[in-house]
């Protein structure tokens, strides 16, 4: 075998491969006997299939198997003398001549990875986020969970915010209905934001079975491009009132929550833990952030174009099955992969870094660390052990785990060499209330 190596563009190289005729050759007429021993033909005992005859049937397909067994190992060969690292799958083409001269060429062309060499991260600088919880926290987070399970009685007065109302409305343009426009026993929660503040304002106020009548002007920003920007007429009729109540922080509510004998106090200690298991994920979250953008903002790579067209086909199919598995259509959604494109390059550059890190300074996920972060998760199932058990039954399951635990590793790394500063975050704020 003979290989020569051309740099192209970037991260692109082609091998040029050529292999003697003999090797192939022999190859074929080997496996072209081995069939002849069991072939069955009609008008031949098994066995007993002339050669010649066995070459005319299948001749042209062994040749096929056997050149692409060749070409296979070949590149793997010329791959490994080279040594280099191909990123995707190669291109094969046979080169002009083919199988003449008494060789078999052909050239593949494909990317390599890129060299990496992560920036020095001692430079950096990152806010961490520092909440410590108080009895308010949790008093705020029972409200939360009161206000979830809300429930609405009618009521006899005129609506107001928070109120849950009933409502038939025909829009017009120009005097012509317009697609969802219209719509009878319609239910909302005034101030929720799930219509345009302009029209809830019409509806504060009103009492059941009260009518209105006025003009509306859809933003030039509104997801729906026929009325964006168009002013339409509505026709609303008030046909219900609810006001919402609250259930009582009582017994009840507790063994709502999982706690068997209404304790107060333990429904208070679980939501506490929850809590704090809650906000140590979202300070977590908020550091590796910064730390991964920081380490792409400092550390620009070339990016295999095979491996970002892979990821974006990835996560196209990933988005697929999410939308399949809600009961959506989606043979009737169009979804190119150049959608993902941007958070493709994102996710294959900073794996390209993560990887170089973990290399360079042995950060990998040890065994004990992915257990510790599957006990962590199960904590949050009502039968943890269950879930842990269920986890190592199938070692495939722990891949997210440990991606999980070789990001912890590599920010740990980072925030310890870089300069990290404390900073006080509300609990609203760091929950996502405020």
């Amino acid at each position: 075998m003979q290989a020569t190596l051309e740099s192209l563009n970037g991260l692109e190289r082609r091998l040029n491969v050529s292999l003697p005729l003999t090797e192939i050759d022999t190859e074929v007429s080997a496996r072209l006997k081995k069939i002849a021993r069991t072939a069955k033909l009609a008008g031949f005992r098994p066995g007993k299939v002339p050669l010649k005859i066995v070459e005319q049937q299948f001749g042209p397909q062994v040749r096929q198997e056997v050149l692409g067994d060749v070409v296979k190992k070949s590149f793997g060969d010329a791959v490994r003398e080279q040594n280099l690292r191909v990123a995707g799958l190669p291109s094969i083409e046979p080169r002009s001549g083919g199988e003449g001269g008494g060789a078999f060429e052909y050239s593949a062309t494909f990317e390599v990875y890129p060299e990496v060499t992560v920036t020095d991260v001692s430079g950096l600088q990152f806010k961490r986020p520092v909440h410590e919880i108080v009895e308010a926290d949790v008093d705020r987070t029972l409200e939360i969970l009161r206000r979830q399970r809300v429930k609405f009685d009618p009521v006899e007065r005129p609506a107001a915010a928070e109120d849950l109302v009933t409502i038939d409305y025909r829009g017009t343009i120009d005097g012509v209905e317009f697609p969802g426009g219209s719509a009878s026993d319609h239910g909302v929660i005034l101030g929720q934001g799930r219509l345009l503040p302009e029209f809830e304002s019409h509806l504060v106020g009103f009492s059941a079975g009260a009518t209105a009548a006025f003009d509306l002007q859809f933003p030039d920003t509104y997801h729906g491009k026929d009325v964006a920007g168009k002013t339409a007429r509505f026709e609303v009729t008030l046909q219900r009132v609810a006001a919402p109540r609250l259930p009582d922080l009582d017994a009840e509510f507790a063994k709502q929550m999982g706690i068997e004998d209404g304790d107060l106090e333990k429904l208070r200690a679980e939501v506490r833990s929850n809590v704090e298991r809650e906000i140590k994920a979202r300070v977590r979250k908020r550091i590796k952030d910064q730390v991964m953008q920081a380490l792409l903002d400092a550390n620009e790579l070339p990016i295999p174009k095979s491996l970002v067209d892979m990821e974006a086909q990835r996560l196209t199919q990933a988005t697929m099955q999410d939308l399949a598995s809600r009961g959506v259509d989606v043979q009737r959604l169009p979804f190119p992969a150049e959608g993902f494109e941007t958070q493709a390059r994102r996710r294959v550059s900073l794996g390209l870094i993560l990887a170089e890190l973990v290399r360079a300074h042995d950060l990998g996920p040890r065994p004990e660390q992915v257990r510790a972060v599957v006990e962590e998760h199960a904590q949050s199932f009502e039968h943890p052990r269950e879930v842990v058990k269920w986890y190592y039954q199938v070692p495939e399951r722990l891949n997210e785990f440990e991606s999980v635990v070789l990001e912890d590793n590599v920010v740990q790394w980072v925030t310890r060499t870089a300069q990290v500063e404390d900073e006080a975050v509300g609990f609203d704020e760091l929950m996502g209330n405020a």
